[in-house]
């Protein structure tokens, strides 16, 4: 870890303006201006810095400014030989400063390059500029050496504190632009899943309604071919009518599931009952509201299983059984047998397939065959 911070370049998202707060950024910025006032200021008013001399002073604080912004756009581009250059030739230019006697530009020019090499720059780079910078303002200084030591042990420590600022608010940064794109992914997965869920809802009861009455008119339509007695057609005529309401009235009642406009589920499985004549239902545990999804699933279980029974088993006595435990439901459809009816072999479009699918999708199951008399279909959810 310690190498890989010791090689590495900050960030990009740390060496960037990105999520620094706007009063801080102002802040900053008035610190510079008021360096460079300072700076001029004092150039100026040297008895020694006149005419040429002067004007040569204000153009290389300008060189500086350019050359300084340069250095920090190309960091910002992780580009470490020209960064590297470019800091080199602003101390170089600092030895020019002190030179001609600008001493106060030369030192702040020396420690600004120095702390920028830590802040910015791999910390094996930065060695060799904050070691020229600060070994230049120590040889320049008037003050002691303990004096120059501590005063440039405190702007290293300053310089490694700035960097530690600045990835730490880059880390934040990318922890916050992972958030973000977790909550669009978060987003358009459950808008996938909702699709899903109309789409599975509308196959479910169009397919099932659709696929019966094909079968009731085709049948219709073979019996006028034969010149069959016409109340046999107008039978199958009924039955597909017959058909076509309830999957009108399953329609509405799926459409009012993806509104969130469920009825209860006891009330609907007791209306399912009372529409067959040959079921009874039982509820044990104590009653709760379910998710949209988990009351679906229940009621087109029941739906199916009780279809089932009606092709294949008719005549036969049913018991639907509805049992609430602590962490989940379970749904018990049991009948005693019978004879099939004369459409068993017909396509139920849903079917067992479909209602395991449905569970499954849940993280509940589904477990459907022959008991002592009948036929029993288990759906566990949870709830």
């Amino acid at each position: 870890m310690m190498e890989d911070a010791f090689l590495h370049w900050p960030s990009r998202e740390a060496l960037g303006r990105e999520g620094v707060p706007r009063p801080r950024r102002l802040l900053a910025w008035a610190v510079r201006l008021l360096v460079a006032g300072v700076l001029i200021w004092s150039a100026l008013h040297d008895n020694r810095v006149r005419g040429w001399t002067a004007a040569a002073g204000i153009g290389g604080f300008l060189v500086v400014g350019l050359l300084a912004w340069a250095f920090f756009r190309l960091t910002l581009g992780h580009r470490l030989w020209a960064s590297l250059s470019l800091l080199l030739l602003l101390l170089g230019l600092g030895i020019v400063f002190h030179a001609v006697g600008f001493e106060t530009p030369a030192t702040i020019l020396w420690c600004g390059c120095a702390i920028a090499a830590l802040e910015r720059l791999p910390l094996a780079a930065a060695l060799l500029p904050a070691g020229v910078g600060f070994a230049s303002f120590a040889v320049s200084s008037q003050d002691g050496w303990v004096t120059a030591v501590a005063t440039t042990g405190g702007m290293a420590l300053a310089g490694y504190a700035l960097r530690l600022d600045a990835e730490a608010r880059g880390s934040a940064q990318r922890l916050l632009a992972h958030e973000r794109a977790a909550r669009v992914a978060e987003a358009e997965s459950a808008a996938l899943a909702e699709r899903t869920r109309i789409a599975r809802e509308i196959h479910d009861v169009l397919a099932h309604s659709l696929s019966a009455q094909l079968v009731h008119l085709e049948a219709a339509r073979l019996m006028i071919e034969r010149g069959a007695d016409r109340a046999q057609i107008l039978e199958r005529v009924v039955a597909a009518r017959g058909m076509a309401r309830d999957g009108l009235e399953e329609t509405r009642q799926a459409l009012s599931a993806l509104r969130g406009e469920l009825t209860p589920l006891e009330e609907f499985l007791t209306g399912l009952v009372r529409a067959t004549g040959v079921a009874e239902v039982t509820v044990v545990g104590e009653r709760r509201p379910l998710s949209a999804e988990a009351s679906q699933a229940v009621r087109r279980v029941a739906q199916e299983a009780l279809t089932n029974v009606r092709k294949h088993a008719r005549g036969a006595k049913v018991q639907l059984h509805l049992d609430y435990r602590s962490d989940q439901l379970i749904l018990r459809i049991r009948d005693s047998g019978g004879s099939p009816a004369e459409l068993a072999g017909a396509g139920g479009g849903y079917g067992l397939l479909g209602m395991r699918e449905r569970a499954e999708l849940l993280g509940g199951s589904l477990e459907a065959g022959p008991d002592e008399e009948g036929f029993v279909v288990t759906l566990k959810v949870p709830a």
